[in-house]
Formats: C-alpha cells, sequence, structure tokens
C-alpha cells in the first residue's frame, strides 16, 4: 500500500501541495522494491493539482502495477485527485468521504465557468445587441489564447478520464465507453455543482456510476485505514511538512514548507 497526502488537512492548501512534476520523484521513490505482483492500494488525500502530472502518475502507475490498482479515500480527493480514483479498479469510501468535480482551473480560473459564461454572453447579444458591450468589457480581462486554453483543458480532461474509466473499472462491461461517457458528464457537470470544492458523498458517487465500496464493509480494513488517516492529521498539525508519500514498508518522501 502506498499512503499519498497532500497537506491541507487543518488549513488551506499550501501552492505546492497539490499533485504536480516533483510528486513523480516521490512515487518512484517509495514503489522502488515493492512487490508490484500483488498490485497497488493507493490510500489518497489531496485537493487536486496539474492536469497532466496527474496523466504521467497515473500512466507510470499502470506502467508499474498494470491497472491492478484500488484507491482509498479515507477523507476526500477533489479535482486531479478524483481522476486519479478514476484510474483505478474500485474506490473505497466511508460515509464521510468525498470526491469532486474534475472541472479544470486555468490560471485560476474554473475553465467550464468561462465557456459557460461564454455561452451565456451569446445568448443575451442575440435577444439584445446592446448586451455586447457589458460583455466586451468582461472578455477584455482575459489574455490572448485564454478561452483557446479553456477549452483545450476540458476537453482533454474529460477524454483522459472517459479512457481511464473505460479501459479499468468498466473495462468487461456492456458498452464501457458509454457508461464512463455518462460518469464524466456528472464530475464535469458545471451547473449541477456549485463550486470546484463540491463534495460528492459516496451515495452521489456510486449513483452516477462509480464503482465504490464502503470503508465499513471490512471493520478491520477500516480501523486500518483510519489509524493511518489520523496520524497524517496529527502529523501535519505537528510539523511543516506539507506532503507526504509513503509506503507501507517504510519508505518515505516528503515536502516541507521551509
Amino acid at each position: 500500500m502506498i499512503a499519498y497526502y497532500s497537506g491541507y488537512l487543518q488549513q488551506p492548501p499550501h501552492p505546492s501541495s497539490s499533485i504536480d512534476d516533483f510528486d513523480m520523484n516521490g512515487f518512484m521513490a517509495v514503489i522502488h522494491n515493492l512487490d508490484r505482483s500483488r498490485g497497488l492500494d493507493l490510500l489518497i488525500q489531496t485537493p487536486g493539482g496539474s492536469i497532466e502530472a496527474t496523466r504521467a502518475l497515473v500512466e507510470y502507475l499502470y506502467s508499474m502495477f498494470g491497472k491492478d490498482i484500488r484507491v482509498i479515500v479515507p477523507h476526500c480527493a477533489f479535482s486531479a485527485g478524483t481522476m486519479i480514483a478514476c484510474a483505478s479498479k474500485t474506490i473505497i469510501m466511508g460515509k464521510h468521504s468525498s470526491l469532486g468535480p474534475t472541472d479544470p482551473q486555468v490560471r485560476g480560473v474554473p475553465a467550464m465557468g468561462v465557456i459557460e459564461e461564454i455561452k451565456t454572453a451569446l445568448e443575451e447579444v442575440r435577444a439584445d445587441p446592446l448586451r455586447q458591450i457589458v460583455w466586451q468589457e468582461v472578455f477584455r480581462q482575459f489574455p490572448p489564447a485564454f478561452i483557446s486554453n479553456c477549452e483545450r483543458a476540458i476537453e482533454g480532461t474529460k477524454q483522459m478520464v472517459m479512457t481511464w474509466l473505460a479501459e479499468n473499472m468498466f473495462a468487461g462491461e456492456e458498452d464501457s465507453n458509454a457508461k464512463a461517457a455518462a460518469t464524466i458528464a456528472h464530475l464535469m457537470s458545471f451547473k449541477e455543482t456549485t463550486e470546484h470544492g463540491h463534495h460528492f458523498l459516496r451515495r452521489k458517487c456510486s449513483d452516477i456510476g462509480l464503482n465504490i465500496v464502503g470503508l465499513e464493509d471490512d471493520q478491520k480494513l477500516q480501523e486500518l485505514v483510519l489509524s493511518v488517516h489520523h496520524s497524517y492529521v496529527a502529523s501535519f498539525a505537528r510539523v511543516k511538512t506539507i506532503k507526504f508519500i509513503e509506503n507501507s514498508s517504510g519508505a518515505s518522501w516528503n515536502v516541507s514548507a521551509d
């Protein structure tokens, strides 16, 4: 088992605490010498991170463990963390656990929100051409290629997660591609969520098609998982580390706030 924790349990995330390209070094360090024939249990807690860093990490884990990956979410795995969960065969969640929307952020701005505003602007201008004056001022704030980058991030995220779902979690099911498309439509619905940090609790995750197993179904596993989780809660409260990547054999890699 590998535990991945990026530190935001007690406070808002540090800029370096989300998933980024440097995490590959940590995962490589803790995967070294593990028995890869047994598959991977990945216990994850993260606010999210870079789309492409997430792609690289998932593809690396596939190369090490095939697709025999189970993700355990003791509390929450948002955004890119949800994307990683969708790359697994099974997601284990407690009644209190949450996933989040896989809506990409471009320069800190929700890409899907930008596209929704464009749709609204077009509708309003068609109905009342004078509204163009207002919307021109709104879109004047965007730098060159910003809207194109938003569209690219949305489509890239959608195709990435759909592929992982269809080829792993839904592999072997009838019309796995259609099921994957339906699931990602919920995870990327701007109108059905309140914000980037929207919580999809366990029942909702199951309702939208994800393969969810209740943490409480296995009492021994629940006690072990929560013991690990609470140890990290205590660690983040006492030290300046903002990110832990550790395995069950004692190998550890962490990032300090200093």
